[in-house]
């Protein structure tokens, strides 16, 4: 089913002015893509750094557009828009977008999840939607569809089938919180954790958190937070919240907990989770004690939304690692891709590195790091701390590229690893894969880790070329 709207619908939902056409002529479904767009559509002309919209009218109308939503400064010749097209002008067509959604997502009445963070957002995200989708039929944001375009168009897919819906949220300025939530408007809010990402666009933690702190400042009283009281930057953001809320944390006093954590190697981790007043055991193919927190984030947002521990316990012990985010892949020679290439900040990169340290065990360990993008003047510092961290990893060979890797290698340096154990890369990876071929061995791992804009799935792909996949019948189970 696509979304039904009348031009009086849409000049209502965006404050538009009907140039051409009739108020009571009708669109199925929404484009802001002529190459993808559906005859009868409402096609909207988004202008970006590198696009315009309106430069494809006449795409779109060849496509079959019914109606083109335009910005009012845009200079169109309304005489070569064919008969039977009709035209809405607004002042900005990007706020035209969320404000159709946001119409359109107040038609149901279904439970809608807002989730934002500096990190866990996507795995936190994936492991709500497996829980949820045990008992309900839901919507979850596709890939990173988490910004000002894709967050409309998630909520412009819901259905009636639909009974919940979870939207991610993301920001790289300051703002686009606050306008995701009035688009969106959440019933249940979750901030995973508040951290340095993107601090080059904000200019401090403080702006950091008041702009994930959005998310609850902007919801109506009646919803409901859910809160990870092991981030201080979070507990100061939730005491202005006077709502209802779910906690979460390591500790026994929060609504949910777990305890007995197990590490089991490539297999992920297992512990006891405790919510509701109940306890069971979750077997959960992640690793890294991060994740945890994750499933903690996801379990108390289910328990917002009233579901039971039992279930929540089942649809955790179901989730697979997103590809690109901590995905362990068993290599043919025996020796083990953490492939963690989608993106990186400060503290995904400790975590990531903290959980190679644990998973090697005595084996050996190769580390491939991307620069850490958009984290301003901090950034020189930022990846020396990296760097020093990296050296007590115990890592075999380090292999670097990006503009700040000086800085990572002087850490390293630092941090008492040496010279030969620390190879820059620029250009290509020839040298680092016949490092590799070299002294790979069964047991040992390698890590890939770098901000989206390094392109480090290309890095895994190469390895998993070079070294081959082993098939799911062929894993090992025991490290």
């Amino acid at each position: 089913m696509t979304p039904v709207f009348t031009v009086q619908e849409i000049l209502i939902a965006t404050g538009g002015r009907l140039t051409v056409g009739s108020k009571d002529q009708s669109v199925q479904g929404v484009s802001t893509d002529s190459r993808q767009l559906a005859r009868g559509n409402l096609f909207i002309a988004l202008i970006g750094d590198n696009f315009n919209g309106h430069h494809f009218l006449d795409h779109a109308v060849r496509a079959g557009a019914a109606v083109l939503l335009v910005q009012a400064d845009e200079l169109i010749d309304l005489a070569k828009i064919p008969g039977g097209v009709g035209v809405v002008a607004v002042a900005d067509t990007l706020r035209a977008l969320g404000d159709l959604a946001c119409a359109y997502r107040m038609r149901f009445s279904l439970p809608v999840i807002g989730l934002t963070g500096s990190s866990g957002k996507t795995t936190t995200r994936e492991m709500l939607a497996g829980i949820i989708g045990l008992e309900k039929n839901v919507l979850a944001t596709q890939g990173n569809f988490n910004n000002l375009i894709g967050l409309p168009q998630t909520l412009l897919r819901l259905t009636a089938r639909h009974e919940a819906a979870i939207v991610e949220m993301g920001t790289n300025m300051p703002g686009e919180i606050k306008r995701l939530t009035e688009i969106a408007v959440p019933d249940i809010g979750l901030i995973t954790n508040i951290g340095t990402a993107h601090l080059g666009g904000f200019g401090s933690m403080e702006a950091i958190r008041e702009e994930k702190g959005a998310l609850w400042m902007n919801m109506q009283s009646s919803g409901c937070a859910v809160v990870n009281l092991d981030d201080e930057s979070v507990g100061q953001i939730a005491q202005r919240w006077s709502g209802s809320r779910v906690t979460y944390s390591m500790s026994a006093d929060a609504d949910v907990t777990v305890k007995e954590i197990k590490k089991r190697g490539a297999r992920g981790v297992r512990f006891q989770l405790i919510c509701g007043g109940e306890t069971c055991r979750v077997d959960m193919n992640i690793a890294g004690v991060h994740h945890i927190y994750n499933a903690m984030a996801a379990a108390a947002a289910a328990r917002a939304l009233g579901i039971g521990c039992a279930a929540i316990c089942r649809g955790l012990a179901s989730f697979s690692p997103v590809h690109g985010r901590m995905e362990i892949v068993e290599l043919q020679n025996g020796a083990y891709l953490v492939d963690d290439s989608y993106n990186a900040n400060p503290a995904s990169v400790r975590e990531a590195l903290l959980t190679l340290k644990d998973l090697k065990s005595t084996h050996r360990a190769f580390v491939f790091l991307g620069d850490m993008l958009e984290l301003g003047d901090a950034a020189p510092e930022m990846h020396r701390k990296i760097g020093t961290l990296l050296a007590t990893t115990g890592v075999t060979v380090a292999f670097l590229q990006g503009e700040y890797a000086q800085n990572t290698v002087a850490g390293a340096l630092e941090g008492g690893l040496a010279e030969e154990q620390i190879i820059e890369i620029a250009g290509g990876v020839e040298a680092a894969m016949a490092c590799l071929k070299k002294k790979l061995r069964k047991g040992d791992w390698i890590l890939v880790k770098g901000s989206r804009g390094m392109k480090m799935e290309r890095i895994t792909a190469e390895i998993r070329e070079v070294f081959g996949v082993r098939s799911a019948g062929d894993q090992t189970t025991e490290l």
